[in-house]
């Protein structure tokens, strides 16, 4: 029997988030499944939160969290992914903005926005990833999508060089907040590195970094898996109804809960069971978390 629940990783710069998923995998029994919540750049480190085993059907609660980042930019430059990892080109006499334009250009970000992704993201045109229809010469333009912008703070402004705080929701590219925040100043900018600091309660200063696990420790820095449903209420099963979940049947409702599309079940030692939904006649199980798999 494999771990099962979370792991706060640190990913280095470098290290793709599918190579940090193999780092873990290998320390895993077998056919133990790891998936992450949510990828971070080459270029970025930071927060990188797995879920190992059954947890794995927890990842899309994960991605919902709030996420914090320090993202770092050179004013005055361009590049097609909106990074230094591009062919990055300087504008010819580019505006030096003041910091008081930039702090303004910044808070006029904030709240649910309308945000162009970039070209070379992850996201699928007509069935393909667009980052690789852009690698391949083809024309990418993705439409605006709303996204939200919880804080965004200027942490250290000399021109070139412009360092953001950032606390945003899922599906938030920091690269294009930079880009945007740019050309409202009429000009243009490209970040040069990015740290994701926290998801959710998940904070860079508890993160375990790759090369700190082994197979005989992997299993002390995996996390409860009900860290991942930390807002949904909780129900304590007892060890009929832990049963009974189980086996993907109803239960009865408690008439003292709150009214809610979601709950985070436990069973009698406080692991988390099942995500249950409200049916006609009770309680039943969205996604089972058998302490056994």
């Amino acid at each position: 029997m494999g771990p099962c629940g979370l792991l706060n990783l640190n990913k280095p710069g470098g290290m793709t988030s599918r190579e940090a998923v193999d780092v873990v995998q290998r320390l895993l029994p077998r056919r133990t499944k790891v998936g992450h919540a949510g990828t971070l750049d080459p270029l970025a480190s930071g927060v990188l939160v797995l879920c190992v085993g059954v947890a794995t059907r927890l990842i899309g609660y994960v991605q919902r969290m709030p996420k914090r980042y320090t993202g770092t930019f050179l004013l005055g430059r361009r590049s097609p992914t909106e990074d230094v990892e591009g062919d990055v080109t300087e504008l010819e006499n580019p505006p030096v903005p003041t910091p008081e334009a930039v702090a303004a250009a910044a808070a006029a970000l904030v709240g649910v926005i309308q945000q162009r992704p970039p070209a070379y993201s992850a996201i699928k045109v007509q069935g393909r990833r667009a980052y690789d229809v852009a690698r391949r010469g083809g024309e990418v333009e993705l439409k605006p999508r709303p996204v939200a912008v919880h804080r965004l703070d200027v942490r250290r402004y000399e021109y070139p060089e412009l360092t953001l705080d950032v606390e945003c929701g899922g599906g938030t590219y920091v690269r294009s907040l930079g880009r945007d925040l740019a050309e409202s100043l009429g000009t243009a900018a490209v970040m040069s590195g990015l740290t994701r600091t926290a998801v959710g309660g998940f904070s860079i200063d508890r993160a375990v970094g790759p090369g700190q696990l082994d197979k005989a420790t992997l299993a002390d820095h995996v996390l409860p898996a009900i860290l991942a449903v930390p807002t949904l209420p909780r129900v304590v099963l007892s060890a009929e109804e832990t049963t009974e979940i189980g086996h993907g049947r109803i239960i009865r409702f408690r008439p003292e809960l709150p009214e809610a599309p979601e709950y985070a079940a436990l069973d009698a030692a406080g692991r988390l069971a099942a995500i249950l939904v409200p049916r006609s006649t009770g309680l039943g199980p969205l996604h089972n978390l058998p302490p056994g798999d």
